[in-house]
């Protein structure tokens, strides 16, 4: 049976949506770390304590938490910057863009999330290096669920820890290729899990910048797209737009100007909101907008073939 949870509630001074602000989290409906249900969002985690296992629950004003296993106290402590503690938006101006100013309005509860796991989210990021988000999902979970243990708690069946640095740099190389993982983006998550110690540290560093980036790139195989997909995440980084990104700057361009933009494109169009672009993005996001479908997609690799 399991033991009792810790349970808490988090009444924050600002609205905040749950699911908007935990949604960069999600790697599809079958993440096997993040589960969204109709009585909240299951979450689990890997903690300097152990593992833990975590159920939020909106209540209209407050968010109720539960949170099992030996890093119960760990998860409970960091909900309120998961949630968006620290993040603040009063210094945005997107007045003068009526677009964004709608978006905001309609979304008052959107919150950057800071989850203070730097390797668990730079993996992911290197996962989805130059593939599509079906490929890296499969990825994620074909891994996650043959490497990662069953979470404590009630949680959801198919559910994981994310395992520790010294499990994946045991992962054998054909199981990288069973899930379609080729050997680069493999050898650069074995980098990055040597020094998976002193990633953590650099949360000590603050939500995100130049100093973080620069320690992230210092891996081989981590550049500026993966860097700034990790720092969103485990910093809290309000202002790193993923550079490099195969469809966020038509996205930028199409719903800001009405036209598809390269990267520099996207950097001036974000240019005014400097120090907020990353919230920017968020909104953009948040507004359902969707770019023209046509053109080019890109091609599924698999791997697992060669």
């Amino acid at each position: 049976m399991d033991a009792a949870p810790v349970v808490t509630t988090y009444a924050p001074s600002m609205p905040v949506d749950l699911a908007q602000t935990l949604r960069p989290l999600q790697r599809g409906r079958l993440d096997p770390t993040l589960r969204s249900g109709t009585t909240g969002i299951w979450r689990t985690m890997l903690t300097p304590h152990g593992p833990a296992s975590m159920h939020l629950a909106q209540r209209t004003s407050r968010v109720e938490v539960r949170a099992w296993g030996a890093g119960a106290e760990w998860a409970i402590a960091g909900v309120p910057e998961l949630l968006g503690h620290g993040d603040d938006w009063s210094d945005l101006d997107v007045s003068c863009t009526p677009f964004l100013a709608d978006t905001l309005r309609r979304n008052p509860g959107l919150r950057l999330l800071r989850t203070r796991q730097v390797f668990e989210m730079l993996l992911v990021a290197i996962l989805e290096q130059k593939v599509t988000g079906i490929e890296a999902r499969r990825a994620w979970r074909t891994l996650l669920t043959k490497f990662g243990d069953v979470p404590p708690g009630p949680t959801p069946d198919g559910m994981r820890v994310f395992p520790s640095a010294k499990r994946w740099l045991r992962v054998p190389s054909w199981e990288w290729h069973a899930a379609g993982v080729g050997p680069q983006r493999s050898a650069t998550v074995m980098r990055a899990a040597s020094v998976a110690d002193s990633l953590e540290r650099t949360i000590a560093d603050g939500r995100g910048g130049p100093v973080v980036a620069r320690k992230l790139r210092s891996i081989s195989g981590i550049g500026v797209w993966t860097a700034a997909e990790t720092t969103q995440r485990a910093h809290g980084d309000a202002d790193s737009p993923s550079v490099g990104d195969y469809h966020l700057p038509a996205v930028v361009g199409w719903a800001l100007i009405g036209r598809p933009v390269d990267d520099d494109g996207m950097l001036e169009l974000l240019e005014p909101w400097a120090g907020h672009r990353q919230r920017v993005m968020r909104l953009i996001e948040a507004s359902g907008f969707r770019k023209p479908t046509f053109g080019p997609r890109m091609t599924i690799q698999d791997h697992r073939a060669h």
